[in-house]
């Protein structure tokens, strides 16, 4: 089978398994993967690179296929076996290592399968920097990518370093007390929960902590309300602090408060950012377009900075490192620190969070009150023959607006604004909206619908 060049996404390769990603295409993209790093660090000696992957079922196979083809384009292999997406971009920052890659698909279902790509310094690589390149070398059957070296395999353990990391930053006993209850999906993000918080010295109640390839009570994707059901429940029947709730890669995680409510991530930017510029108005934040204003006008009150940006975690985080971003945040649960190499991270959001409430002696629901004053839809997707000619044609009539066209199109109103966009990882439009008052989204959410809908 020659490599699907549709499997090939802005910042990864996605795609149904075994149909269109299998082992056969992983062991090619992993010679093409080695053959880019060789070229682009000719003059920084032997390629490394580190290789991760989640529970599905697929991954085993498609990590020992990618690590064959990795190991004949004759760079060497720091194999990580089971590990978090944070786990793996932390392991190539840290230890210095030529890149990296994921055997993940993050939050889509157990049939689904993918990549996840960094070169030197956990940096993304995507199709703006590098992806296409190995897609072109991949998909050309013609084109010899093997060395006549072949690279070896080195196993590494990485957890406890990890922990130690975050734990120079932060004191168990500015957070410890808690009792938290955290649904891991019976995904890989499991592997964590007891090795960081028993170091916080913080109370768990871990669900669906045994690892389940095929996702069997909910799917790891905690930015649809309904996988939240079961955490919202466990934290209302054990009077729980609040409830944490990871996806399928442990790279995201969305937030319940001790009333059992899910909290949106863009308000928890919001959270902290007030947080983080109230120490330093210098710790500049950046939030993703689909994000509520109230971030930017959380950083202009205290005298800070909130750049927005484009959707994607390849596109953020080299935002982040252009514009020295300290923070980002995602409507998608997204964390991202500037001290992890800029990659995401959970556990400094959570942490952060918890030594606030501690410190102020509130609880969840109270801290982000004040943040919740606009009015916001939910993320809605819609299946249209051409994305391109729809987007076209709201830009025209919406033209009265102030316009935003870095990723899809977001037109702002002094009451409101929306945000239609085409998705990068599946076929569909997406509508987001936010308004000052319900009656007022009510309204431009059924307009807006019509105009998408015909």
């Amino acid at each position: 089978m020659k490599v699907n060049p549709s499997i090939f996404k802005s910042y990864d390769v996605r795609g149904t398994y075994p149909d269109q990603l299998d082992e056969e295409s992983a062991l090619r993209i992993g010679q093409a993967f080695g053959a880019f790093l060789a070229q682009k660090q000719a003059k920084k000696g032997k390629v490394r690179i580190v290789v991760g992957r989640d529970a599905r079922l697929s991954s085993p196979s498609l990590s020992k296929a990618l690590i064959k083809g990795i190991l004949s384009s004759g760079a060497d292999v720091i194999d990580l076996g089971l590990c978090t997406t944070p786990l793996m971009y932390f392991a190539a920052g840290y230890y210095k290592y030529s890149g990296g890659i994921m055997v993940t698909a993050s939050h889509n279902p157990g049939h689904y399968n993918g990549l996840k790509f960094v070169e030197a310094g956990a940096s993304p690589v995507g199709q703006v920097n590098g992806l296409n390149q190995v897609r072109d070398w991949a998909i050309d059957d013609t084109k010899d990518l093997t060395a006549k070296k072949k690279g070896k395999v080195f196993k590494k353990k990485v957890i406890n370093d990890y922990v130690k990391f975050h734990f120079k930053h932060f004191k168990a006993k500015d957070i410890s007390g808690f009792k938290i209850g955290i649904d891991t999906a019976n995904a890989v993000s499991g592997i964590m929960i007891d090795p960081i918080f028993s170091k916080a010295k913080i109370k768990t109640i871990h669900l669906l902590k045994k690892m389940d390839g095929k996702f069997p009570n909910h799917e790891p994707d905690p930015l649809k309300e309904e996988n939240l059901e079961l955490i919202k429940k466990e934290v209302i029947k054990k009077k729980l602090d609040l409830g944490l709730a990871f996806d399928g890669d442990g790279d995201r995680v969305m937030f319940v408060d001790e009333k059992g409510n899910w909290v949106r991530a863009d308000i928890i930017t919001a959270l902290m950012t007030n947080i983080l510029q109230s120490q330093d108005k210098n710790k500049t934040v950046l939030y993703d377009l689909r994000s509520t204003n109230f971030i930017k006008e959380t950083a202009q009150k205290l005298g800070g900075k909130a750049i927005m940006s484009r959707v994607g975690h390849t596109f953020i985080k080299i935002a982040m490192k252009e514009n020295n971003v300290y923070f980002a945040g995602e409507v998608s649960g997204h964390y991202y620190w500037q001290e992890l190499f800029c990659g995401e991270a959970p556990f400094f959001a959570v942490f952060t969070i918890l030594k606030y409430l501690k410190e102020n002696k509130i609880a969840l629901s109270e801290a982000v009150a004040p943040f919740q004053k606009y009015f916001q839809s939910p993320e809605m997707n819609f299946k249209v023959n051409d994305t391109k000619e729809i987007i076209k044609k709201i830009e025209a009539k919406y033209k009265d607006g102030k316009q935003n066209t870095m990723d899809g199109l977001r037109v702002d109103y002094p009451d409101w604004w929306f945000l239609v966009r085409a998705s990068n990882t599946e076929p569909v439009l997406r509508l987001g909206l936010e308004a000052k008052n319900k009656e007022l989204l009510d309204q431009k959410i059924i307009e807006l619908k019509k105009e998408i809908q015909g």
